[in-house]
């Protein structure tokens, strides 16, 4: 028996000042169809920015 599509996908998020993907998570692509954003801290820059959703 086939199995159906998974609604969780593992996605990438990237810094939006220094463009680095920095963070892995995963969504549920049903309930959240835009892209994610968040503020995490940024290794490189070594501050709190917000990062968003890439593909």
């Amino acid at each position: 028996m086939a199995r159906k599509a998974e609604a969780r996908v593992i996605i990438h998020l990237a810094c939006t000042e220094c463009k680095e993907r920095t963070y892995t998570t995963t969504k549920n692509r049903k309930n959240d169809s835009q892209r994610l954003e968040l503020r995490k801290y940024c290794q490189r820059c070594r501050v709190h920015r917000l990062h968003r959703e890439v593909k």
